[in-house]
């Protein structure tokens, strides 16, 4: 027994050594210190001759010590053993190449390729080797030799990345094509990856590659895959035309078995305000759909872009619609969407919340789920809140934000809340609220709250009676109802009686947002630039500097200007909520490849 313990105690002792000892000469490697890491690695070798880790980093020391002529006599010693590692013949060949010795390099270089031939798993770590020396020609060889070899290998993705690094964009796009052809690896990972190479110029030379590649790939073996990356390619270029005959012939092979990717198509043309595309997309969905949800949820995507730029005329034929939806579909609990739109339609377009709450009160009293209750409660509740019945509506976002507590819902639910209490000119109860909601998981929940906040904070304090506070919580709910002219009028109301107090900003900055809506884009501009003016150092100067980058990018036709508003952000905003699309733009203006 005391043997025994003995033996133990030895063992843990050798143990503590060997990994303090391994502790250390790692320290010294990473810290530049070779002669001492040097002196670890030699007694780490003794000891543990099989080691091929210890052995490569004395050879690494060595040579960062010029000791050249010792890592030679070491390698060439290891390799006398009939079991060595190729990757030492690598070693070798580069401790030759670090003294301008070509020649004897390339000998060794060849020997480790030789060696893939007994035996292709070893493809892998000399591939992988030379790599880490750029070697990079080498290790296309030793990737490929061992996939001849051996077809069950695929390093089509580290040879991917080599033709990548060597700019042979062509020969890197087909390697990693062939993993998701042959299934090797997801197709997200590879795209991301790809995504890395073009752009959203469809004659960029890279984009034009990869549609050769995939246009070659179809030829050669027809599969829907192709279409699929095709249609892809189209999107990342904005081509949604091309994308959408894409999708077509996708849908037509598959005989029409889902529509998710149709969908998936017209939400983003619809987002990207290609209306004439997003319109084709989901017709072609209404017409072709044999599931109800499905072609319902398009015939209102087909509603919301006729309501894009609304005229009388067509607010009357969308009512018609709507009616016909309804006789159509019915009040059901799997056709909420159609009444949820209808009411909002009713009550934003039309300015008839009466019908619109009777209609959402009936689907209320429908069998559904927690969730699809949520959604109808706060649809109801914010047409409540058009409708200035304040009350009513606290108690509906109430009861969703105890029922979905830690849900998105519930925290948008208690947003309502304080936005209500807002209007309703209960600051204080409206305060309570967001501060919860400053550590919302959403952080577009989060950075309302904060702004809502700090506008009630900021000008409570500064004024008791909370006088201009009262106006803009009234020009605010009057943008709300879409009462835009009449909110302006208020908000140049406390411009005109209220200067140099706190608020001024923010009336500032919601008038230019009224005025944008109404097309006054000079006066919006005039609005924002007094804001990067006069208050650069509080906390609207950044949205005024995006909302300019935004009008002179998108309306104006001034790139030049938006760039230096954008610029602005990114130098001197660098916390803002605004940071990562200021930066994604400015890079379009200054004519980036944008991923």
């Amino acid at each position: 027994m005391r043997y025994f313990l003995f033996l133990i105690s030895f063992l843990l002792f050798q143990f503590l050594a060997l990994a303090q000892e391994d502790f250390l000469a790692k320290q010294y490697f990473n810290d530049g210190d070779y002669e001492k890491a040097v002196v670890f690695y030699e007694k780490l070798v003794e000891t543990n001759p099989r080691r091929t880790d210890y052995a490569e980093g004395l050879i690494a020391c060595y040579q960062q010590l010029e000791r050249y002529s010792d890592a030679e006599n070491f390698l060439l010693d290891k390799l006398k053993d009939n079991y060595a590692f190729p990757t030492f013949f690598i070693e070798l060949g580069y401790n030759y190449t670090l003294q301008d010795q070509a020649d004897r390099a390339t000998e060794y270089y060849d020997k480790a390729i030789q060696k893939i031939d007994e035996n292709p798993n070893y493809g892998y770590s000399v591939g992988y080797r030379f790599q880490k020396y750029a070697l990079l020609d080498y290790a296309i060889q030793a990737y490929t030799r061992a996939m001849e070899l051996k077809p069950d290998l695929n390093y089509d993705f580290q040879l991917a990345r080599i033709y990548g690094e060597q700019g042979d964009i062509e020969k890197m796009y087909q390697s990693y094509l062939n993993l998701i052809w042959e299934g090797k690896t997801s197709r997200s990972n590879v795209l991301r990856n790809i995504d890395d190479f073009i752009s959203e110029d469809p004659a960029n030379e890279n984009n034009v590659l990869l549609r050769k590649v995939l246009l070659k790939n179809a030829q050669k073996s027809p599969d829907v895959l192709w279409n699929e990356l095709l249609s892809w390619l189209f999107v990342q270029q904005k081509q949604y035309s091309s994308a959408f005959s894409q999708e077509k012939a996708i849908f037509k092979r598959a005989e029409g078995s889902n529509m998710d990717r149709l969908e998936n198509l017209g939400d983003i043309a619809l987002e990207d305000n290609d209306l004439e595309n997003a319109s084709s997309i989901f017709q072609f969905i209404v017409e072709n759909t044999e599931e109800p949800r499905i072609k319902l949820n398009a015939q209102l995507r087909l509603i919301d872009i006729e309501l894009k730029n609304p005229t009388a005329k067509t607010l009357d034929s969308v009512e018609k619609q709507f009616e016909q939806l309804v006789a159509e579909y019915g009040n059901k609990s799997l056709t909420l969407q159609l009444q949820i739109a209808y009411a909002n339609f009713l009550t934003f377009k039309r300015e008839r919340p009466e019908p619109a709450i009777a209609m959402l009160k009936e689907s209320l009293e429908l069998p559904m789920g927690r969730v699809a209750v949520a959604y109808v409660k706060l649809a109801l509740g914010d047409i409540l809140v058009y409708d200035q019945r304040f009350n009513e509506a606290l108690i509906l976002f109430t009861q969703v934000q105890k029922s979905l507590k830690n849900d998105v819902l519930g925290q948008d639910a208690r947003f309502k809340v304080a936005q209500t209490s807002f209007y309703k000119g209960d600051f204080d109860w409206a305060l309570t609220q967001l501060k919860v909601l400053r550590g919302s998981t959403s952080q577009l929940i989060a950075n309302d709250a904060m702004q809502l906040s700090l506008l009630i904070s900021d000008n409570s304090l500064e004024d008791s009676t909370q006088t201009a506070l009262k106006k803009y919580a009234r020009a605010d709910l009057l943008a709300y109802q879409n009462k835009n002219k009449e909110a302006i009028e208020v908000l140049e109301d406390i411009l005109q009686n209220h200067k140099g107090e706190k608020i001024e900003d923010e009336a500032l900055l919601k008038q230019a947002e009224l005025l944008e809506k109404q097309k006054d884009y000079e006066a919006a501009e005039f609005n924002y630039k007094k804001i990067v003016e006069f208050y650069s150092d509080g906390i609207l100067a950044d949205d005024a500097h995006f909302a300019l980058g935004e009008l002179y990018r998108n309306i104006l036709n001034e790139p030049e200007k938006a760039k230096s508003h954008y610029e602005k952000i990114i130098y001197n905003y660098q916390d803002s909520y605004y940071f990562p699309q200021a930066r994604i733009n400015f890079r379009k203006l200054r004519g980036d490849a944008i991923n």
